[in-house]
């Protein structure tokens, strides 16, 4: 079996839509259905880990000089 290719963000988002679809329609066999829920609920980690790390990185480039976050509106317009 193939190893399976690391999805960014935008992929993995929708994949995990696709996989919420499939199974929302019911359809899927019951082991086939348990192992869409456990590949979305890894997506669903990697997703929020992702954001997480994004969210460090924004705090990151908008610390002021004494460390404090400065909020600011996104898009700068303030």
């Amino acid at each position: 079996m193939a190893a399976k290719k690391k999805l960014d963000f935008e992929g993995s988002m929708a994949r995990l839509e696709e996989i919420v679809s499939l199974l929302e329609k019911g359809d899927a066999p019951l082991e086939q259905a348990m192992g869409l829920f456990e590949e979305g609920a890894k997506l669903l980690r990697e997703c929020t880990r992702q954001l997480d790390e994004a969210e460090q990185k924004v705090s990151l480039l908008t610390a002021g000089r004494d460390g404090e976050i400065m909020e600011e509106p996104f898009g700068g317009d303030g």
